[in-house]
């Protein structure tokens, strides 16, 4: 449903700002799409999170075709992500 309409450097090395500023207007819906995502609430899947910039930068695509984002889910993360807040 996503597409890529311009190109991002490799994430791998960059902070989560540099990240975030890389996949910034990165995406969009595939011509037609936006039919689709606004029937239906959407849930975003991606196949490894480690700040959350491509999922950000998807929900901003879909919403701006008119779909509306209603959760997400990853296959895997790193490590630190599941670092346990003890304050």
């Amino acid at each position: 449903m996503l597409k890529q309409r311009r190109t991002v450097v490799d994430q791998a090395g960059l902070s989560a700002r540099q990240r975030l500023a890389n996949v910034s207007g990165a995406l969009t819906v595939v011509t037609g799409g936006g039919r689709l995502l606004a029937a239906a609430p959407v849930v975003l899947v991606d196949d490894l999170m480690t700040t959350g910039a491509s999922l950000a930068e998807a929900a901003r695509a879909v919403r701006a075709a008119g779909g509306r984002v209603v959760g997400a889910g990853v296959v895997a993360a790193p490590r630190s992500a599941f670092e346990i807040n003890w304050n």
